[in-house]
């Protein structure tokens, strides 16, 4: 990252802080950047009580869900049930498909950051 980057992540961490309603820490002789942001302090941003764990299982289930729910207006209305018309089966699958994608761009996310974090030397 370039000094503008981390100028601009600092600014991006300030706000998040001003935002959930902390403080940012005391510093001493800490350097201030020109916007008066402690550039060398890092506060406790996510105060969220959930395991990352549990939301990401929560999330698999919401797409698995979608997926079923696709399979399931795509069998009725392939065996003629006058309730479920093409548009619903096409917004299903389409519902179904994005949640997919968007499944693979996160792992395939996760994977590169695992990849870096295991490439930087100890």
């Amino acid at each position: 990252m370039d000094i503008k980057g981390n100028s601009l992540y600092s600014q991006m961490q300030s706000m998040s802080l001003q935002a959930m309603g902390n403080k940012l820490p005391t510093v001493g002789a800490d350097a201030m950047d020109v916007n008066g942001i402690p550039t060398n302090s890092v506060g406790k941003i996510n105060e969220s009580s959930s395991n990352f764990g549990d939301m990401l299982s929560k999330a698999l289930n919401n797409v698995n869900e979608l997926q079923a729910e696709s399979g399931d207006k795509k069998k009725a209305f392939e065996m003629g049930d006058p309730n479920v018309t093409l548009g619903e089966v096409m917004i299903a699958s389409s519902k179904s498909g994005i949640a997919l994608d968007a499944t693979v761009q996160i792992r395939n996310k996760f994977v590169e950051a695992y990849k870096e974090i295991m490439s930087m030397p100890v």
